[in-house]
């Protein structure tokens, strides 16, 4: 267990540090004066800065919340309730007897502190707003608990394939087992190995992914005898069949719930980052194509008035690192020179060879520019070729400065949450470090992450 302890702490650290990297440099735009000199992008950043700052919050206290889901009438509460030990959240024959998520704290043994989240059904009226609800609990959630009562319908296939989009680990919960025999138990689990999964091709689930409960068994009817004689029957509740259910979570959480933990956290840190991205670029938008265009007639003017070849390829390159530069300054992302040579590298090798076309048509044409450049005293027809390669090569440098400039704007946007400690990077690290026997290798599989 230390190994699994020792890990969690490495990966909550990482965690920690990739969310304070991330609020430091927003922190540092806003000193300088890159966010405070337009009050219209810091309005529109604002709840992802709360994000973050609330994520790295939650990091801190090491709170585990876990969400439970399910449509209407399938015991969600009672499964709580069960956990607990206490009747505390509202239960009823009626539908739709929870109308809003509430949280419960829970301490199940140790130092483990769970927040456990009951939500309405996802089938109950209101459906839209309701499903705006159940994303907020999702994005919120470490842990996932989806409850079923049989064999599992469309509708929930449908809310489970939705809930596995959520990049979540999830727990099937097959409540009401008192309500069949043995056999048809036995059915429905093989059943909900295959389709818990959210894919009929995808591996059965793990012992861990799928628990068989009673939460809150219907009365049994029991035959009295009494010392005189008489017999009398009275019905009789008996208690709920949970302690699996509760097994597996604390197993889950003794093995991996601080990863969890951190993972949750860097997803929300992902997502918060590359809305800020995404917006910023939105917002300054036409500056940026003003940026791109200026660049694109810089670098056309200076590689064709420039007749020394290499000196055009060297040229070229310092003007691609120098738009890339001043994007990533116009939209306040983080750059550094070394990321902006990484993204000119990565744009050229993943153009379509346009753009390492670029480099060669500008070797050779510049080549030929040279060539009538030094021989251009003794015939002055020359002239008319060094024009010629010079236009060419124009054209040319300003097409691959425009393309470079475009694709830049993507790599900032979507690559604001990679290099050192990104979100997406540790995110990639913690889940290339996990064992094949816990919930979260699942979710590498399902991610389709290969190592």
């Amino acid at each position: 267990m230390s190994i699994y302890r020792n890990l969690q702490e490495t990966h909550l650290n990482r965690a920690r540090a990739s969310l304070r990297q991330a609020l430091s440099w927003y922190g540092y735009l806003r000193k300088s004066g890159q966010l405070s000199s337009n009050p219209e992008l810091v309005g529109l950043v604002k709840p992802e800065l709360e994000t973050l700052n609330a994520t790295l919050n939650k990091l801190d206290s090491n709170v585990i919340r876990i969400a439970v889901f399910g449509l209407v009438s399938r015991g969600k509460s009672a499964v709580l309730n069960a956990l607990l030990g206490d009747k505390i959240l509202q239960t009823g024959p009626l539908n739709g007897v929870t109308q809003w998520p509430r949280s419960v704290r829970w301490q199940p043994g140790g130092k483990v502190l769970v927040e456990l989240i009951d939500t309405p059904g996802l089938d109950e009226i209101e459906g839209e707003s309701r499903a705006d609800m159940a994303r907020e609990v999702v994005h919120q959630a470490d842990l996932i608990l989806f409850v079923v009562s049989g064999d599992i319908t469309r509708t929930e296939y449908q809310a489970l394939l939705e809930l596995r989009k959520s990049q979540k680990p999830l727990i099937l919960v097959f409540n009401k087992i008192d309500l069949y025999p043995d056999t048809d138990q036995g059915a429905i689990y093989q059943n909900l190995q295959q389709l818990g999964a959210g894919n009929p091709q995808a591996k059965p689930l793990l012992p861990d992914e799928i628990v068989m409960v009673a939460a809150e068994p219907a009365a049994m009817e029991v035959r009295v005898e009494w010392p005189d004689g008489r017999v009398s029957y009275e019905w009789e509740t008996p208690p709920p069949q949970v302690e699996e259910l509760k097994e597996t979570i604390l197993n889950i959480l003794n093995r991996e719930g601080r990863s969890l933990l951190a993972l949750n956290a860097l997803i929300q840190a992902r997502d918060a980052e590359a809305a800020i991205a995404q917006k910023t670029i939105d917002l300054r938008e036409q500056e940026a194509e003003e940026i791109i265009w200026q660049f694109t007639k810089y670098k056309a003017l200076a590689v064709a008035l420039n007749p020394i070849a290499f000196l055009d390829i060297l040229g070229g390159t310092v003007a691609d690192l120098a738009l890339i530069r001043a994007l990533a300054r116009l939209y306040g992302l983080p750059m550094t020179s070394y990321e902006a040579g990484k993204i000119l590298k990565t744009i050229l090798f993943s153009s379509g060879g346009l753009l390492l076309g670029e480099l060669g048509s500008s070797f050779l044409l510049g080549l030929g520019k040279s060539t009538a450049a030094i021989t251009s005293g003794d015939n002055p027809t020359n002239i008319t070729a060094f024009a010629g390669s010079a236009i060419a090569q124009a054209g040319i440098a300003g097409y691959g400065a425009y393309s470079v400039g475009k694709a830049a704007q993507v790599y900032l946007e979507k690559g604001c949450t990679w290099g050192q400690l990104g979100a997406s990077s540790v995110i990639q690290e913690i889940l290339s470090q996990v064992d094949q026997n816990t919930i979260l290798y699942r979710l590498r599989q399902e991610l389709g992450i290969k190592y």
